[in-house]
């Protein structure tokens, strides 16, 4: 069968591992705009990042025969300075033009502050005024469940929003229900210090459902796996679940939710 990965950071990844992902069948890859291992030092920076991901990126990772979409933005691990994420935002139109640019992403929050959210409602707005895909960042750990229900009220309370247009990720089992509820897609994180492993995504799934719901590996600077998802695949197989289901969680609601911008190229089997 084949794999979309949602949500992998492959700048920091080697070759080696847009190898193994093609031979697992991965025919698709999607990169939100993230930290870099350290708090960039200017806005030129991330001009410098958003042109890797638009230019580079999916070079390499056609010579794999895999199709690489990014997002861009600032992310909310750098956003706590509201005038230099002014000036990075500034250019982001440029970028949502780029040929392989889904939308904009990962925004969110990492300590739910004021600044954090500032920085997040420009881009909500910007993302509406340009017709874009969201791709949101939930925090992480304690601060999780706060974090999603300050983003929730806001976008739930702003009157211009389709929340078929906009994921969270980072969902873990506290959070899934509220984002659903919402009508917003949930995804959720395979990552083996701050979120979920691959038993809990599958547990999960069989207690909400697979419909709008997307499961990713994340692949960044720390300790992680593109091939996680993978396991958690073969983890739905182990317990029995039908090919059908498998398939609609790791390539047909991406395909759907994705798809939604015309640049995704891959389509679910039906409908």
């Amino acid at each position: 069968m084949r794999v979309i990965e949602p949500h992998i950071h492959m700048i920091a990844r080697t070759t080696a591992d847009y190898e193994r992902m093609a031979m697992m069948h991965t025919v698709a890859c999607c990169e939100p705009a993230f930290w870099a291992g350290y708090d960039r030092t200017s806005p030129a920076a991330f001009y410098d990042y958003f042109t890797h991901l638009t230019t580079f990126e999916p070079r390499r990772a056609a010579q794999y025969l895999i199709q690489h979409y990014a997002w861009i933005c600032i992310n909310p691990k750098e956003a706590e300075n509201v005038e230099f994420s002014k000036e990075v935002i500034s250019f982001i139109p440029e970028f949502l033009d780029k040929p392989n640019v889904l939308g904009v992403g990962e925004i969110g929050l990492n300590r739910n502050t004021k600044n954090e959210m500032a920085v997040f409602e420009m881009q909500v707005e910007l993302a509406l005024e340009r017709g874009q895909l969201i791709w949101i960042h939930t925090p992480h750990l304690d601060d999780k469940l706060r974090g999603t229900r300050m983003m929730l009220d806001y976008l739930e309370g702003h009157g211009g929003i389709d929340p078929e247009r906009v994921c969270f990720d980072h969902a873990e089992e506290h959070t899934i229900g509220p984002i659903r509820d919402a009508g917003f897609w949930a995804a959720m994180t395979i990552y083996p210090v701050t979120k979920n492993s691959p038993s809990r995504v599958v547990d999960a799934l069989e207690v909400f459902g697979v419909d709008r719901m997307l499961v990713d590996a994340s692949g960044d600077w720390g300790p992680s796996d593109p091939a996680t998802l993978h396991q958690a695949l073969f983890e739905m197989r182990r317990r029995g679940h039908d090919e059908a289901t498998v398939e609609a969680v790791f390539y047909d609601n991406p395909c759907r939710f994705l798809g939604q911008c015309p640049k995704f190229k891959p389509r679910p089997r039906t409908g």
